[in-house]
């Protein structure tokens, strides 16, 4: 397994087990990555003010991605056909089917709230938050917009529905279980989500949860009825650097808090191979392989955890 975590220092850095112990090499610095995704020897970076890049050698060397706007909030690859995709801000939405030429899904500009959407911090603008490819069905697709909603395309992004009844408004992160068709979770900044029929509709996942600010989350690759997720108080306590503050729970039917060591904002998760690994605002990156309940240290000093993403 190799865990790939983007910092605010402007550096990527690749996380790999050697003879038992885990080494940390910075494979890509100079530049903000809001995202990373791994998906065997291909990573896709989204940055800050310098637009996408790829990688088809696990990080070793890097290619620009054509895009026409340079602040790229998210990137997923798709587990069912391999297509690229990369979120901007302003909110557009492209995708790469060959790993070279990308084109617009132009009909995320045609959702009826499109007018409305807006992000707080900057009101004049707003950005693709995540974009979350379904790993069964290469034409279905879930996209986040900060602050606008959830939208879902059921035909590859050649048309969107407006926000899915249910849903949370302000999302952050979303994904699908990886063996469940039809599982998909959502966390948002006033609560969490989760849809069992493809991302149609939504119900509410907030039961037992006291801290409402939701970031981060990860499900359970074992088990479709339970995942991971990471919270704050509010924005300013989970966005507020290296001091940011926050909790980690799990869902067995309600919240339940984990001993995440220490109460620094879990700022990123990923789970993969039996792995939870969280990626903290202090510049920790832990794993646990008990569902949370105890944890080990991969790498630490690292500097704020913004993004994370495993591959095998």
């Amino acid at each position: 397994m190799r865990v790939f975590v983007s910092t605010r220092d402007n550096r990527v850095l690749r996380l790999e087990e050697r003879n038992g112990a885990w080494a940390a090499a910075t494979v890509f610095e100079g530049v903000g990555a809001h995202a990373v995704v791994a998906e065997h020897e291909r990573v896709l970076l989204g940055t800050s003010r310098d637009g996408a890049y790829l990688s088809l050698d696990s990080g070793d060397s890097w290619q620009r991605a054509a895009l026409p706007e340079a602040d790229v909030f998210s990137v997923a690859i798709s587990a069912a056909d391999g297509a690229l995709y990369a979120g901007t801000e302003p909110s557009r939405l492209f995708v790469s089917r060959d790993a070279d030429r990308w084109e617009e899904l132009e009909a995320l500009q045609d959702i009826p709230s499109r007018p409305t959407w807006s992000f707080p911090p900057r009101p004049w603008t707003h950005h693709v938050r995540w974009i979350a490819p379904d790993p069964f069905r290469p034409e279905r697709l879930l996209v986040g917009i900060e602050l606008g909603g959830l939208m879902y395309s059921d035909d590859g992004g050649a048309s969107f529905s407006d926000h899915r009844p249910g849903a949370k408004r302000d999302t952050h992160t979303l994904a699908w279980h990886p063996t469940r068709e039809g599982f998909a979770y959502q966390a948002a900044g006033d609560g969490a989500a989760v849809s069992h029929d493809g991302g149609l509709t939504w119900q509410p996942a907030d039961r037992g949860r006291d801290l409402t600010y939701c970031w981060a989350l990860a499900p359970n690759p074992i088990n479709p009825e339970s995942w991971y997720i990471s919270a704050a108080s509010g924005p300013r306590a989970a966005h507020s650097g290296a001091t940011a503050s926050g909790r980690l729970y799990r869902w067995d039917g309600a919240w339940h808090p984990l001993p995440l060591p220490g109460d620094s904002m879990p700022y990123a998760l990923t789970a993969l191979d039996g792995a939870l690994i969280a990626g903290t605002s202090d510049g920790r990156v832990l794993q646990s392989r008990d569902k949370g309940e105890t944890w080990s240290d991969l790498a630490e000093g690292i500097g704020m955890v913004v993004a994370i993403s495993a591959s095998a």
